[in-house]
């Protein structure tokens, strides 16, 4: 099996038809034709149906196109690195994070590695699912999310749980004193990310059901700025990790929570079964530090 036939394969699975996908990878249509007709006769399954109106993946040719994607993702990384490589005579390591972790600890570890002289750090900004699809592609070495997902080639850890904060408008009477979900559930509600979960917008919406509470969702948008943004516009409020109090805005105030254990985990995610080289190591090294400041009181 050559590379050539994993693209030649991913083109047809995305196009749904030879010929499009003939004149996407510029080539005829009979050699490619040709081509998955190989492919299927070496895996020994059938990957697509042929109908009138198209084509179809079989079950295993939708297995087959994930894992094909996977692939093409890391060949196409390991290039690429390779040159950086080649160009930098640097080891790059790959870090994935979803921004509200970044307004903590995690930059201070960043920091620290970025001291190794012959250590390139590249940063990825991936909500948690696409981190795990990182990691399996080989595009990361290690994440940084909220949220766990079930898969069984990558391994998550709960660094810590952090407590939720209300982002409410300046001068709000709800800034008086710590409010409670009761009652922010009665205000408009700002929800970040707008995108597919499982995601943050879906943690605290759990936590609301799970006290028998709806909220009235005013607006979905995409990242945590646009979302306090709206909050200063006087729209409503949102929930935000405490980290986030960093982030000082004169016209947003934070308050904590009247609710005990309104909280959402810091999750570290990698490859599973690998065995951690000397740069992972000296990782995981300075996160056990920094998670022992957080859990002990000593934030820096």
């Amino acid at each position: 099996m050559e590379l050539r036939h994993l693209r030649y394969f991913v083109a047809v699975a995305e196009q749904n038809n030879f010929t499009r996908a003939a004149e996407k990878l510029f080539i005829a249509q009979p050699p490619l034709t040709r081509a998955i007709k190989q492919l299927e006769e070496e895996i020994g399954v059938e990957l697509f149906i042929r109908k009138a109106r198209g084509l179809e993946l079989t079950s295993g040719g939708a297995y087959f196109l994930a894992h094909a994607q996977q692939i093409l993702d890391k060949v196409e990384t390991t290039i690429a690195d390779t040159r950086r490589i080649a160009s930098h005579r640097k080891t790059i390591f790959s870090i994935g994070f979803v921004p509200s972790v970044f307004y903590g600890q995690l930059p201070l570890m960043v920091r620290r590695l970025r001291q190794n002289k012959n250590l390139e750090i590249v940063l990825h900004e991936l909500k948690t699912r696409e981190q795990v699809e990182a990691l399996k592609a080989g595009k990361i070495d290690i994440g940084f999310g909220r949220i766990s997902i079930e898969d069984a080639e990558v391994d998550q850890e709960k660094l810590f749980d952090e407590p939720l904060i209300a982002a409410l408008p300046v001068a709000h009477p709800l800034t008086a004193r710590p409010p409670s979900m009761k009652e922010l559930a009665e205000m408009n509600m700002i929800v970040f990310p707008s995108s597919a979960g499982p995601n943050f917008a879906d943690l605290v919406h759990g936590l609301f059901r799970r006290r028998g509470l709806k909220v009235n969702v005013i607006q979905q948008v995409n990242d945590l700025q646009t979302a306090l943004s709206l909050v200063a516009s006087d729209m409503g409020f949102t929930l935000v990790p405490e980290q986030v109090r960093r982030l000082q805005r004169e016209d947003v105030e934070y308050m904590p929570l009247a609710d005990d254990h309104i909280t959402v985990p810091v999750i570290a995610s990698r490859r599973h079964g690998e065995n951690p080289n000397a740069i992972m190591r000296l990782t995981n090294t300075i996160l056990a530090e920094l998670v022992e400041n957080r859990l002990t009181g000593r934030y820096p």
